[in-house]
């Protein structure tokens, strides 16, 4: 019977080195990896190419860090290390919604992130904080764990959700070369042809009467329905 692969030991399970500070460091290499990732994105990511950018050998990195797995959970958790969490009032879900908020802005600073956040989620004590802090928040509201915890995970969802979906369109019109506006043009003829066919009325009503609202808009439009249909569960 082939032995299940088992998983590598998490960076905060093992002793980083500490004392004098050597010209290379843990922290160094974390923040040329995260400048790296946010310019070019995780696929860019390389322990070579980190070495380069601090004109350093690629063995002196593995000297602090095992490899690029590694690396990204300590980039994950430098980046939450840098998110304060929202001061409290006396507002449960307005203090959820603002660490919707947060969350959102930190994905679209550092894109990468959200990337890796579809993949696995991070472990590290900041990002562990910053779930401990949300978690304290709806608890405020509901003495079940259980429930408390898949309304974090449902906030976390939407966010990530909607931040994937703006990057997305942010990616198409940086390949294409085309703006939104430009792209709405070029498929017009199309589109009225299809309106004109009088078989999609709703699609018409779409076209002809919605207006096109911005990320932003259709963000908080999503999160109030989101915290609508929390508040209604645990009420």
């Amino acid at each position: 019977m082939t032995a299940r692969p088992q998983p590598a030991a998490l960076v905060w399970m093992r002793d980083r080195q500490r004392g004098a500070r050597p010209a290379l460091t843990e922290e160094k290499i974390v923040r040329a990896a995260i400048a790296l990732a946010d310019a070019e994105g995780l696929d860019a990511l390389s322990m070579r190419r980190i070495a380069a950018e601090l004109g350093s050998g690629t063995t002196s990195l593995y000297r602090h860090i095992t490899g690029k797995d590694e690396l990204i959970e300590l980039m994950a958790n430098a980046v939450f290390a840098e998110l304060e969490p929202p001061a409290g009032t006396d507002d449960w879900l307005a203090d959820l919604a603002a660490h919707g908020r947060a969350l959102r802005a930190a994905l679209l600073r550092h894109p990468w992130l959200a990337q890796q956040g579809m993949r696995r989620q991070a472990l590290g004590p900041d990002v562990i904080r910053q779930s401990d802090h949300m978690l304290g928040v709806v608890h405020r509201a509901t003495d079940d764990a259980s429930q408390a915890a898949m309304v974090v995970e449902s906030l976390t969802t939407f966010v990530l959700g909607s931040v994937a979906a703006q990057l997305s369109d942010l990616e198409v019109q940086r390949k294409t070369g085309m703006t939104e506006v430009e792209w709405q043009r070029a498929v017009g003829e199309y589109v009225q042809q299809v309106i004109d066919t009088g078989q999609f009325p709703h699609f018409n009503r779409r076209i002809l009467e919605a207006d096109d609202r911005d990320p932003e808009a259709r963000f908080e439009f999503g999160l109030a329905c989101l915290l609508t249909g929390i508040r209604q569960v645990l009420s």
